[in-house]
């Protein structure tokens, strides 16, 4: 049986903040079968986490400005049913809040009806540029998580 939530959740936590992209599955990326090989899932989450990270300010490129890289340590994929050669799927991501230094994002990946075809999560730590791990959120994201805090974030 596949959960739904990946992360604990507290009711004392401000809720996910969430993020929807969409993908068609390219000829490239099916196998033999006609389905879309395993290994390009990576990508469709990649889309997602990308386009919700961005939309709050706190994309790979606004941690590497600040000399801080958010390297993967984990990724899990649920394979419920395959995605198939020009369909069009939505990939919706969500970051969980967390006073640890790490970025915890579910992903959901549905079919045009809404059907869910993928569940997957990642973690995401954070080492400066001497590959050291980060305890603590950097400086320039102090702002953020105070605003998702107060229920002030703004999903661009």
């Amino acid at each position: 049986m596949t959960k739904t939530n990946y992360f604990e959740q507290s009711p004392a936590l401000p809720a996910p903040l969430e993020k929807s992209v969409f993908r068609t599955v390219r000829f490239n990326e099916i196998d033999p079968m006609g389905i879309m090989w395993h290994g390009h899932y990576a990508s469709f989450i990649e889309d997602a986490r990308v386009a919700l990270g961005n939309s709050l300010g706190i994309g790979y490129q606004d941690f590497y400005d600040h000399g801080v890289a958010i390297p993967v340590r984990q990724l899990h994929v649920d394979y419920l049913s395959p995605l198939y050669y020009g369909k069009t799927y939505e990939i919706k991501a969500r970051l969980f809040y967390s006073e640890a230094a790490r970025l915890n994002c579910d992903f959901t990946i549905l079919d045009e009806s809404g059907r869910v075809m993928t569940r997957a999560y990642s973690v995401q730590l954070l080492i400066d540029k001497e590959q050291r791990l980060l305890l603590e959120w950097p400086e320039f994201t102090r702002p953020f998580f105070r605003a998702w805090k107060e229920g002030t974030v703004k999903i661009k």
